[in-house]
């Protein structure tokens, strides 16, 4: 039974949504009162394994009245965190619903810089964990001021203690992060293109493309998200496509995230490959059911799950 798991969000944020009924260039818009979440990659990851049952800490950096306004809001979806006091303001995303339209639009904050000194408390506070987590989720992007090769790093020190790696980012990072060799990927067709170089990837092609780098010894399970299309896992002895269950799609925010936290979650149950697969897509699809940066209700994705088992 896993019982230490760690989520770690480098650039997180603090989501602000509101909705509008048709949105024009140039006219006054009257939007609805805005809501405030916590927002980030792994921090997502932590609030849906919340929402499933399963304790875990979240480790971000947070700065200024915007990283204080995080750390409250996370104490209310009850998250235990470990922050670490950054002197850049933590960043904002502004998410708008067009009512009349049923579209969404989403407006994403650059980070601000890191220090070197920053990035050295990071590490330190990682490496000083205790106990030290069993399974590790890297998840979102990384701000101004944090190289590539200290993501590296801090997959390598952790492996190297035995840890589980969940990788779920993208670019220079990921390509970083595989270099040590990780449990569990999730890319999507395009990051898993850029990966092993192989152009126009289709669903046909993607589990050759993920057996390239599972034989490369970069990753011992790797689920392909393929949006509405639901996900394709490959293994050295899986080889499976599961189909998302057909919701009626309100946001696609945090589905994702909500996807890491069911195959999380599967892990930590000890589930088999193909159900920690069934149980992310079953919670990716759970998030779609909701407005703005929601997340899903553990309920949808419990019977989601159980659809995808039959």
């Amino acid at each position: 039974m896993i019982n230490s798991i760690l989520t770690i969000t480098l650039n997180p944020t603090v989501d602000k949504s509101t909705s509008v009924e048709n949105i024009k260039p140039e006219k006054k818009l009257r939007c609805s009162p805005p809501k405030y979440e916590p927002g980030g990659g792994g921090i997502n990851v932590s609030r849906g394994l919340v929402r499933l049952g399963i304790e875990n800490t979240a480790l971000f950096t947070a700065g200024g009245r915007t990283g204080e306004r995080l750390i409250e809001l996370l104490k209310e979806e009850k998250v235990a965190t470990s922050p670490i006091k950054v002197s850049a303001e933590t960043r904002e995303n502004f998410i708008v619903v067009d009512t009349l339209h049923n579209e969404q639009y989403r407006f994403g904050m650059p980070g601000d810089s890191i220090t070197p000194e920053e990035n050295d408390t990071i590490l330190k506070k990682i490496l000083a964990l205790s106990p030290t987590p069993e399974v590790a989720v890297i998840s979102g992007s990384l701000p101004p001021g944090v190289s590539t090769a200290f993501i590296g790093e801090i997959t390598r020190a952790l492996k190297d203690k035995g840890t589980k790696i969940i990788a779920d980012t993208s670019g220079d990072a990921l390509q970083e992060i595989l270099k040590e060799g990780i449990f569990l990927l999730k890319p999507n067709l395009g990051e898993l293109s850029n990966l092993t170089g192989i152009e126009e990837l289709d669903n046909e092609l993607a589990d050759d493309a993920a057996m390239k780098l599972i034989n490369e010894g970069k990753a011992e399970v790797i689920v392909v998200s393929l949006g509405p299309q639901g996900a394709h896992l490959v293994t050295k002895t899986d080889n499976v496509h599961i189909p998302a269950p057909s919701v009626k799609k309100l946001s696609t925010v945090g589905a994702g995230d909500s996807m890491v936290a069911g195959m999380v979650y599967g892990i930590v149950k000890g589930y088999s490959s193909l159900d920690i697969a069934r149980m992310g897509v079953a919670c990716g699809s759970a998030a779609t059911m909701n407005p703005g940066t929601g997340l899903f209700k553990p309920q949808d994705a419990e019977r989601l799950f159980s659809w995808l088992c039959k």
